[in-house]
């Protein structure tokens, strides 16, 4: 595994991993060692705002990982998010005990307010951390291995595929907004107290939960990369681009494309267990279907099948929503991201990364046969080995 991994990294991948890996270390320290109001001090709700951000960019990386490689767009990535969110919700919400507002030591305070004669069933189990941990990743995975175990059989692909995932993350976002369901209906699951035994509002819990969001991105960027670079990879990306001849080459198709579905699906999960208790709120909203094909602009805006794009795009739109919807312009927000998404498909259809690269690589490219060239007359060779001075 660790071969596989250093294998995976080239220089721009080691260059993202570092600054992630600096961004997790700084910021928390900055917070918790220098003093309030130094011009280098992070406040703590730019702490939390910032994970957030982290947690954008975990689930970028997941919808990149099926989209830009496996050319599966999923429009209900949101749900998955939101099942890991509402899993480390429920392990919240045993966490406060009797200190809740009606002082019931096993009930949640919803429940007491609707009556609830006993703790549902399905919250067994919830009171501890490595239940609810799994659960995070386990309901949002069985729920991507059914779906596509489904969809992938009868050979749904394209704009049905996409509308069936959006279908999906709406009757879900209709379930969780019952009173009935055993989630809080539409006020969903506040009030957290504790985590782990450290109280939640806490500095240094909120320091700590960026730094853990920072490494959860350096570990899924590694899973990506190791997936992409591998030859998994290859034929991901030989699915996305010729599917039928993929298919008539011998290969399972709807296997690999379950399997990359269901892992993005996990991932989604760890970013919504990690957004959960910095926000200090999870609701059905977040099943929203808008909230996944915002999540899509996202990656599109950095780079489809970059991965390092995804993460960016992640954190530049959602930089410029914080702006833009705290001043006059906020009732038009959903224009401008309407309105950026058109842009960038028809002027930047690779995104930021991707055109990036488009520039840098034919330069770079150039450089190098000049090099080769100048090493050549050097020597006294007429014509250089190219492939030599490539690699």
């Amino acid at each position: 595994m660790p071969h596989v991994l250093t294998r995976s990294l080239d220089r721009s991948a080691t260059v993202f991993l570092i600054v992630v890996a600096a961004i997790g270390v700084l910021i928390p320290l900055s917070n918790l060692l220098l003093p309030a109001g130094s011009v280098l001090q992070v406040p703590t709700y730019l702490v939390a705002l910032f994970g957030k951000y982290v947690c954008y960019a975990i689930l970028a990386l997941a919808i990149d990982l099926i989209w830009g490689y496996c050319g599966i767009l999923s429009l209900g990535h949101g749900a998955f998010f939101a099942l890991g969110g509402y899993a480390m919700g429920m392990y919240l919400m045993r966490q406060i005990g009797s200190r809740g507002v009606y002082g019931n030591p096993v009930l949640p305070d919803f429940m007491v307010f609707l009556n609830y004669p006993k703790l549902p069933w399905y919250w067994n189990g919830f009171d501890m951390f490595w239940f609810a941990a799994l659960m995070v990743v386990l309901v949002p995975g069985l729920l991507a291995f059914c779906f596509g175990w489904l969809a992938f059989r009868s050979r749904v692909t394209g704009v049905y595929l996409s509308i069936i995932t959006q279908a999906m993350t709406y009757a879900l976002l209709l379930g969780f907004f019952r009173n009935d369901f055993g989630f809080g209906g539409n006020n969903g699951l506040t009030d957290f107290k504790d985590i782990l035994g450290f109280n939640v509002q806490a500095d240094g819990t909120r320091a700590a939960l960026f730094a853990l969001s920072c490494v959860a991105l350096i570990i899924g960027f590694l899973i990506c990369r190791a997936v992409v670079t591998s030859k998994l990879g290859k034929v991901l990306i030989a699915i996305r681009d010729a599917e039928s001849r993929t298919r008539f080459l011998g290969y399972r198709v709807e296997s690999y494309k379950l399997f990359v579905f269901t892992l993005s699906a996990c991932m989604a999960g760890v970013a919504g267990a990690l957004y959960v208790p910095q926000v200090g709120i999870i609701n059905p909203s977040e099943f929203a279907p808008g909230n996944s094909i915002e999540a899509v602009i996202w990656v599109a805006v950095g780079g489809r099948g970059t991965l390092i794009g995804a993460a960016l795009g992640a954190v530049v739109v959602n930089y410029a929503k914080t702006y833009f919807t705290s001043g006059p312009l906020a009732p038009y927000w959903l224009f401008m991201l309407g309105a950026l998404f058109i842009l960038v498909t028809l002027l930047l259809p690779r995104g930021i990364v991707g055109t990036f690269n488009s520039w840098w690589d034919p330069w770079k490219a150039q450089r190098i046969t000049a090099s080769a060239a100048s090493a050549a007359r050097e020597d006294g060779v007429s014509e250089p080995d190219m492939a030599e001075y490539a690699q």
